[in-house]
């Protein structure tokens, strides 16, 4: 046992929108613990490029490979025994971006249909481990627009920001009705993820959610 006492087999996801930094937090908090780490591929994504100049012809193919992708994880993180540290959940790819699409028109009905019965026949398989917490990153628009400026992927410096104003308050509105595991929220601008004592005390909570006293 850890000394934050995180049992060795603990799921830990991180959540939250586009440029909000859960990769970086997933690989210091997996290096705290010495946990693997489930980190979302979008360089070899083949439809994401696409998806940015053409919502409405590629979200529905986009969606599809996401979920297939994260699925194929849990399975493997489920086979390992756990003791992981994932970037970014299922949850938000059926409860931000499908809806979000279905909602604003960029894929039909017949096709959220589609991807929304696929994702509960996937949840409802032994393979899918829920996770023990999910650490929810939050903060302003402006820091999370900046951070997207800082990362320099040309596919989303070229989205409208619109796009982005919209997402921001989708996870805030998501976060708010999320029921699936307990929830530990973070600001953005409240740690370091590059100190090991600011790390220290977020694991120190997450230990707390796992396992109260």
């Amino acid at each position: 046992m850890n000394p934050y006492h995180i049992p060795e087999n603990a799921i830990i996801t991180v959540a939250g929108t586009v440029g909000v930094g859960k990769s970086t937090l997933t690989k210091a908090l997996a290096a705290q613990l010495g946990f693997k780490t489930s980190m979302e591929q979008v360089e070899h994504n083949p439809y994401l490029e696409k998806f940015y100049h053409d919502f409405e012809r590629w979200s529905f193919h986009l969606q599809i490979y996401f979920l297939a992708e994260r699925f194929k994880e849990q399975k493997r993180i489920f086979e390992m025994g756990g003791g992981f540290v994932q970037d970014r959940s299922i949850y938000e790819d059926t409860g931000i971006f499908a809806k979000m699409h279905a909602d604003q028109g960029t894929m039909s009905k017949i096709d959220y249909e589609t991807y929304t019965s696929l994702f509960e026949a996937m949840v409802m398989t032994p393979y899918f481990p829920h996770p023990d917490v999910l650490i929810y990153l939050e903060g302003s628009l402006p820091s999370i627009l900046a951070r997207i400026k800082e990362r320099g992927r040309e596919m989303e410096i070229q989205t409208d920001v619109s796009y982005w104003e919209h997402m921001h308050q989708r996870y805030s509105d998501w976060i708010h009705d999320f029921k699936a595991c307990p929830v530990l929220r973070l600001n953005i601008d409240e740690y370091d993820a590059h100190d090991p004592e600011s790390m220290s005390g977020i694991l120190k909570q997450v230990g707390a959610i796992i396992r109260p006293s």
